[in-house]
């Protein structure tokens, strides 16, 4: 089934492999194929939404029919809402206090996902951490 461009998008950062890893997720999800992505490096593809590429790269940002862009955190409902087994999960978005601190959580994995990515890949591949991330800094 062929994607409609004004259907909804994911606009990630490709070159981010904890990014990379949600997008795998979100196409086993997506079973009847209606999220479009596209990785943010692609400037002629990404030109066609009008929004402002992410802040360094730091958050994602989802494209809904209408033009309604949702970003970070923000987005993890609206996504959830798309895919029919994984529905129930967007109400607990409204309750009080999640969404502040999905937003929290997000911003938190955003900084650190270059070295977050390699500790993940250490623990599947080898089944040991042995990188170490300084967490006040964005550099591993």
């Amino acid at each position: 089934m062929a994607v409609d461009a004004a259907g909804p998008t994911l606009i990630y950062d490709g070159e981010c492999g904890v990014c990379r890893q949600a997008v795998e997720l979100l196409r086993r999800w997506d079973r009847e194929h209606v999220l479009r992505f596209v990785p943010f490096q692609d400037q002629v593809a990404v030109a066609q939404f009008d929004i402002a590429p992410p802040g360094a790269g730091s958050r994602n940002a989802f494209d809904c029919p209408g033009g309604r862009v949702y970003a970070g955190a923000d987005a993890v409902p609206q996504l959830l809402r798309l895919f029919p087994g994984k529905r129930w999960l967007a109400p607990f978005f409204g309750v009080p206090g999640v969404l502040p601190l999905a937003r929290r959580a997000y911003a938190w994995i955003a900084v650190r996902r270059h070295c977050l990515v390699r500790v993940f890949q250490v623990a599947r591949f080898a089944g040991r951490r042995n990188n170490h991330c300084d967490h006040s800094s964005t550099e591993c």
